[in-house]
């Protein structure tokens, strides 16, 4: 196959599906992965995979099918995540586990899966992480931690993959106007009960008066995967935030 081939988890959310949306538009063959059922992605996945990436054994039926299929992987966008909005205190075990499984395990076994496809294509890793991993707000204190945690896991596998010519980069998305977004806009930092109020209210905070929109981390994503665009870049993280934490807090 001619084409270069990107995988992107979470493909049905708001950040995934104009990620897959940017990469067609440049000409690659994107295969997409989400648990949920979207029969609407035909139009930007050119593949779509059925599975929870959280599950053990899930990475290996998806990769093994993406190179029974296509034959060759040039990058994998680890953008598959969730998110539970609770006080540090009233968090469980059960749920401290979800999500660390959802969004750092999976890229773990993920890439364990890709990474001889990617090493053959000389290809690139982009994980989704979170400007939460570098600042956060009440009432997210286990999806900050894992965010954090994948920060820093994209730094070890830049340096145990870039000998073999496979680059890992991370992008920090800040507030996207997303599905995710909306379901925590109640975490206390915006008040209201529209969210397109909510969205307006949150976006003021911002030194660009505004949310980011999906494509906007598309297609910095598109950027780190591509190597013609990015040869140079890996172990780094690229805050996609609206400059939300350029701002001191006393301000």
């Amino acid at each position: 196959m001619d084409k270069r081939v990107v995988a992107i988890t979470g493909v049905a959310g708001g950040i995934g599906r104009a990620t897959a949306s940017v990469f067609r538009d440049n000409g690659w063959c994107v295969v997409g992965i989400d648990r949920r059922k979207a029969d609407d992605l035909n139009g930007d996945v050119h593949h779509l995979i059925h599975a929870d990436i959280a599950e053990a054994d899930a990475p290996h039926m998806i990769f093994e099918q993406i190179g029974s299929k296509f034959g060759r992987l040039d990058a994998l966008v680890n953008n598959a995540a969730c998110q539970i909005c609770k006080p540090l205190m009233e968090t469980t075990p059960e749920d401290w586990d979800a999500i660390m499984s959802c969004n750092v395990r999976s890229v773990f076994l993920s890439v364990k899966q890709a990474y001889p496809m990617l090493k053959r294509q000389g290809g690139s890793i982009v994980n989704i992480s979170s400007v939460h991993a570098v600042a956060t707000s009440v009432g997210i204190a286990a999806y900050a931690a894992s965010k954090g945690a994948l920060l820093a896991l994209t730094r070890a596998m830049a340096l145990e993959f870039g000998p073999e010519g496979v680059r890992c980069n991370a992008v920090l998305p800040g507030a996207v106007d997303t599905p995710m977004l909306h379901a925590g806009l109640g975490r206390g930092h915006v008040q209201g009960d529209i969210t397109a109020k909510l969205v307006r209210g949150l976006g003021k905070k911002h030194v660009m008066g505004r949310v980011g929109k999906p494509h906007e981390i598309g297609q910095t994503i598109l950027f780190l995967a591509d190597s013609d665009r990015s040869s140079f870049m890996t172990g780094q993280s690229l805050v996609v935030d609206g400059g939300a934490t350029a701002r001191l807090s006393t301000e």
